[in-house]
């Protein structure tokens, strides 16, 4: 795959953001999004929405930090080293979406703004443990999704989103096409999850075309932060002037790659692994 250019030494790297929380087992929140970014040669900045107890087992608690924390977080980020990108992952609540909500409007970040965002609308990990209070699914579909540069959920985030349960072709561009309703500029009906089929085929959506983006499938049950690493890939990928369609597509061989470099860790699931890049870049 043709990689992301990794910048000269002394050199300013393109800039992102995540917006997200922490994964105290480093496999998935900002660990991920920082781990990717870093090994596609950009400078990750970060704002903590909250920080979760976890391994690879699942999540045991949450702390949320203040909202105006978050906002102020991302606020002085953008204002003096600026971004090319930004991404969202675990929010937890209300009051949080709201106020990054509300920085993003102000700094132009979004579907309305110069900077593209993707929101990754984590509502559980992988184990299905909580990591969004009930009430605010409502805050994420009417206040956080319409901000959206694209919308990447997995197929549990779909059907609390839009009560589509995807178990097939017809049922997944159903879905797209809710999603978008919501009000992003582009939506993903992601395949990873489906796995009664060989191949991973993603739908990307604008509200006039259905992208079909496939890939055999990885069979590895180490994929403990695959979510992440697709979200934060794309921003990158954003973040280097490429559009949604080719953005997407780059991340989703880049998701592949580090599912087939995925590892081994602690007694349940292991992370996808971008480490492979340290190896070369022609992915061999």
């Amino acid at each position: 795959m043709k990689l992301l250019p990794l910048p000269p030494d002394g050199q300013t790297p393109v800039r992102a953001l995540t917006i997200a929380g922490t994964d105290s087992g480093g496999g998935a929140g900002i660990q991920a999004d920082t781990r990717t970014m870093a090994m596609l040669g950009v400078h990750a900045c970060v704002a903590v929405a909250a920080v979760t107890v976890q391994n690879s087992l699942g999540v045991s608690g949450f702390h949320e930090i203040p909202a105006e924390m978050v906002a102020g977080q991302v606020r002085t980020v953008v204002t003096d080293i600026g971004i090319g990108a930004a991404k969202t992952g675990m929010l937890a609540s209300t009051a949080i979406i709201e106020a990054v909500a509300g920085v993003c409007r102000e700094l132009g970040i979004g579907r309305e703004g110069e900077i593209p965002l993707v929101v990754d609308p984590v509502a559980a990990s992988m184990h299905g443990d909580p990591l969004l209070h009930a009430e605010a699914l409502d805050a994420v579909r009417h206040t956080l999704i319409p901000c959206a540069t694209l919308v990447t959920p997995n197929l549990d985030e779909v059907r609390l989103l839009t009560g589509i349960d995807v178990v097939d072709d017809r049922t997944a561009r159903k879905a797209a096409e809710a999603l978008h309703a919501l009000g992003p500029r582009w939506a993903i009906v992601k395949g990873g999850h489906l796995r009664t089929s060989p191949v991973s085929t993603d739908l990307l959506y604008d509200g006039d075309t259905i992208t079909e983006l496939s890939a055999p499938r990885i069979g590895t049950g180490n994929d403990h932060g695959g979510g992440d690493t697709l979200a934060a890939a794309t921003a990158c990928a954003l973040a280097h002037g490429y559009d949604v369609p080719e953005a997407v597509a780059f991340a989703k061989e880049w998701t592949r790659r580090c599912l087939e470099a995925s590892y081994d860790l602690g007694a349940g699931h292991g992370p996808v692994s971008p480490l492979w890049r340290l190896h070369g870049d022609t992915g061999q």
